[in-house]
């Protein structure tokens, strides 16, 4: 059954749409999930050196896999949980999922060796999973159009706290401990949240959209999702941003450690474009409502456009580190702005299928996005140039794919979206 589309599902009341939970609680508990992959990757950044040369991997391109192994993990693993929770619900899959990444890092924490480790994170990102899905699918079991955008971004805007201070807070473990105490302060963060939701979290999904596990039903979901117009192209749009976040988070070690010669400014940085996402976050909330999720993510892609050709004109002829930070954060409002609608109008379509959909959209995002930006990532050549030009490349490319999904008419909203 189709749910309305901007409004709760009909076993939800109207006024109290999260079950018992009230509604800043309920954003907080969102963000509190969805942190754990952004702590996961963003508080590796500072240690990818001291973890490399500890474990005696001296070639530096390598340390990049200690982000890209778990991001493979939590990308090809999404595709399972969708169907899973849309089965046995959502808490159950919350709650282990979360054990098993706490039991990841206290591996991860004991690893002797860099393949270990590479292993022991696939398996984090593999748990970790469970949260992405899970926690869309407990948003779209409670809101919708709109008021579900309203949700994601006030979580999103307190999610990035985590990105804009996890590079700070490896770097501070690290002046008290080992690399090591990194993997160990994130397994008590993940046992601290499962206790949270074991005492308030109640099941969100409603008996009458369970759905049984098997092939033909799960391929049909699926099928659903991929063949959907607006589903599988906000997937895809948002898949190409996505790549050149990640590429964004592999570069930036070398280049602050070869380009500007400035690594301890590293998490400073870092914090300043990560509170301009913040910022897009706090504005889409406040202004999605009334402009729509097309105008607003629309307007914003043409901004990080406009932002990335701009700064890749300005890279062919090298740049300071004022520059690339004020450009940097300009791109990442934009980013912010578009993304955060972009998620929010491929689960639109497919609210009765909202676990597998998730699943299959965050399989395709996460893992293409990771593969892409692993591929810019790779082609630093000591300058600033392929970053910024894989942004621009990333950026026409969805607009390509937006352009397309709409019928080339961009900005105009359906049925108030």
């Amino acid at each position: 059954m189709q749910l309305a589309t901007d409004a709760p599902p009909p076993h939800v009341r109207k006024d109290d749409p999260h079950a018992g939970i009230g509604f800043t609680e309920f954003v907080l508990m969102v963000s509190a999930m969805m942190a754990m992959n952004a702590l996961g990757t963003d508080s590796m950044l500072p240690a990818l050196g001291q973890i490399g040369r500890s474990l005696d991997v001296m070639d530096e391109p390598r340390w990049q896999w200690i982000v890209t192994a778990f991001l493979l993990g939590f990308g090809g693993a999404q595709i399972l949980y969708g169907p899973i929770s849309d089965r046995y619900g959502r808490r159950p899959i919350l709650l282990w999922g979360i054990v098993f990444y706490a039991l990841g890092n206290l591996a991860a924490a004991l690893a002797p060796t860099f393949e270990l480790l590479l292993a022991v994170r696939v398996v984090q990102g593999i748990a970790v999973a469970s949260t992405r899905i899970v926690v869309v699918s407990v948003v779209r079991d409670c809101y919708a159009g709109r008021q579900m955008a309203r949700v994601m971004s006030l979580a999103f805007m307190i999610l990035l706290a985590v990105p804009i201070l996890a590079p700070s807070l490896g770097q501070l473990i690290m002046l008290v401990a080992p690399w090591r105490a990194i993997f160990a302060c994130l397994a008590a963060y993940a046992l601290a949240v499962v206790l949270w939701l074991w005492r308030r979290l109640p099941e969100t999904l409603h008996p009458e959209y369970r759905r049984p596990i098997d092939v033909p039903t799960i391929l049909s979901a699926a099928r659903q999702t991929v063949t959907d117009r607006q589903a599988i192209g906000y997937t895809l749009a948002q898949t190409l941003m996505i790549s050149a976040v990640f590429a964004y988070l592999n570069s930036m070690p070398p280049i602050f450690d070869q380009v500007f010669k400035a690594p301890q400014l590293f998490p400073l940085i870092f914090a300043l474009t990560g509170m301009s996402l913040a910022v897009s976050a706090l504005l889409n909330a406040r202004i999605v409502v009334r402009l729509g999720t097309r105008r607003l993510s629309h307007s914003a892609l043409l901004g990080f456009i406009l932002f990335t050709g701009i700064h890749t004109i300005i890279a062919r002829h090298g740049e300071s580190l004022p520059v690339f930070t004020v450009l940097q954060a300009l791109t990442m409002f934009c980013f912010g702005l578009a993304t955060s609608n972009f998620g929010a109008m491929a689960m639109e379509p497919v609210g009765a299928i909202a676990g597998t959909a998730a699943s299959v959209q965050g399989f395709i995002s996460t893992v293409l996005g990771a593969l892409v930006g692993f591929v810019i990532s790779q082609h630093f050549d000591g300058t600033t140039l392929p970053l910024v030009g894989g942004f621009l490349c990333c950026g026409v490319g969805a607009l390509a794919i937006v352009l397309v999904t709409e019928r080339f008419q961009l900005f105009h909203p359906r049925m108030g979206k």
